[in-house]
């Protein structure tokens, strides 16, 4: 038997529910409504069969008369379509009064266990489809995540920004410390990159008068995997001429209030194991406070090795004192951070794209923000002189080898670029937070994994 190519005029189980819910107990509407969804539990009682319909909106009874239909030969997890009535059961379940049933799509393989539903973590991530299937809390979670996205570009078109789109391959990567992913374009027969970042290009567009620019897409970078590190992950960059890192630290703020509230109704979360408050300003802490009060700041390279070792860290990595100091935040400073956090006003050695502050040129305009001891995001005042970022460039490239940066975002510069705040958000591991998640796997539809019986 040919099954239906479509269902046409369909509604959302929600809104038949909220229809329903509304009759007295043992009523029915007048109205036919018709719905369409999955079959995720069969009760039989004599001449009356219950079935449970769920779409992506939620779930609702159907009251089914087997003998007026001509029987229900349905398994679960079969896709059907139905019309019928709102109706309220005797019990006062919100419910259809099944009138027409089809079939839309036949199961093949019996769906998991649909009490427990699919529990095997892992399993979770491999098959998410079977994850949303069976779980409404996971359907939920990803519904959110999209409204997240949602939210970060209505807040910022309102605000102005217009959105781009920059290169995803690259013939040179930058705008972060990171490894690339390679890959080799045929039609030009030379290497390029999967960018780590949107930063050089979206700043020559402020060279070009665009203003105030944002793009939210894919970056990677080929590194570890952690809680909250994915190689592939989400991010929203945006620039804003005329703005240096205090206004820029004011604008994240209120985005993230803003789209706190419109998606989960409020400022407060719990995020890994602590209730925090997204509500606007956040706690402001200088690196070099911070550092001190863990007795952790000193210019000196060995003295801090000294100290880092004195307290069990392995060093042997860390080749120079920048890197010395990253190890030191990391280790010492970020797990800290649980209250949301602005750490600002960095050492030069650590940010070479920021502008210095006017009282301490070894000092640059930049900050990081934390919430629950993670990291979400970094920021800077750009530099906008090309003579200033050509000898950051060449300092960058005689720390970690290799040349000397992106003479063609220099040349872009030297036509003026207007003073530029400018932030890069991970919008994944906002959506950890926002939605309580403890790994950003759980915020990833399809998070990367390792190819079965390969090992840990």
């Amino acid at each position: 038997m040919a099954l239906p190519k479509r269902f046409p005029d369909r509604v959302a189980v929600a809104d038949v529910r909220t229809e329903a819910e509304r009759l007295d107990g043992g009523a029915e509407a007048d109205e036919p409504r018709r719905l369409a969804g999955r079959v995720m539990a069969r009760r039989d009682l004599g001449k009356l069969v219950f079935l449970d319909l769920v779409d992506r909106s939620g779930r609702i009874q159907l009251l089914v008369r087997p003998d007026e239909l001509g029987g229900v030969d349905l398994d679960l997890g079969d896709v059907i379509g139905v019309t019928g009535v709102p109706a309220k059961s005797r019990r006062g379940e919100p419910s259809l009064a099944v009138r027409e049933l089809e079939l839309l799509a036949k199961i093949r393989v019996p769906l998991p266990d649909t009490f427990h539903g699919l529990t095997d973590v892992e399993q979770r991530y491999r098959r998410r489809y079977l994850d949303l299937l069976m779980n409404e809390e996971s359907r939920a979670d990803f519904v959110l995540r999209t409204r997240i996205v949602t939210a970060i570009r209505r807040y910022l078109d309102d605000q102005g920004f217009v959105e781009v789109e920059t290169p995803i391959l690259q013939p040179r990567y930058g705008g972060a410390f990171a490894d690339p992913f390679v890959t080799h374009y045929n039609a030009l027969d030379a290497d390029y990159y999967l960018r780590i970042a949107t930063e050089l290009y979206l700043k020559r567009l402020i060279v070009g008068g665009l203003e105030r620019v944002y793009e939210l897409g894919k970056d990677f970078r080929n590194e570890g995997v952690s809680y909250k590190h994915q190689p592939e992950f989400t991010q929203v960059e945006w620039y804003e001429a005329y703005a240096d890192y205090r206004d820029t630290m004011a604008r994240m703020e209120e985005l993230v209030e803003y789209v706190a509230r419109e998606t989960i109704g409020g400022t407060t979360t719990t995020f890994r194991g602590h209730e925090v408050d997204l509500k606007a300003p956040w706690r402001r802490v200088k690196l070099v406070d911070a550092l001190e009060e863990q007795g952790l700041w000193t210019r000196d390279a060995d003295e801090l090795r000294r100290r880092l070792a004195k307290r069990g860290v392995d060093t042997g990595h860390d080749a120079s004192w920048a890197q010395l100091v990253d190890h030191a935040l990391t280790a010492f400073v970020e797990s800290s951070l649980v209250e949301p956090t602005i750490l600002h006003d960095y050492p030069v050695e650590l940010s070479p794209f920021a502008r210095p502050t006017d009282d301490d040129r070894s000092i640059v305009e930049r900050f990081e923000f934390f919430v629950g001891g993670t990291e979400l995001g970094n920021a800077f005042t750009e530099i906008n002189d090309p003579e200033e970022q050509a000898a950051r460039f060449a300092e960058q490239a005689a720390e970690v080898g290799g040349e000397p940066g992106d003479p063609d975002y220099v040349e872009a510069l030297s036509y003026g670029m207007p003073p530029t705040g400018g932030l890069g958000l991970g919008v994944d591991r906002l959506a950890m937070v926002l939605g309580g998640k403890d790994t950003i796997r759980d915020v990833v539809l399809f998070p990367a994994l390792r190819e079965r019986g390969s090992g840990s």
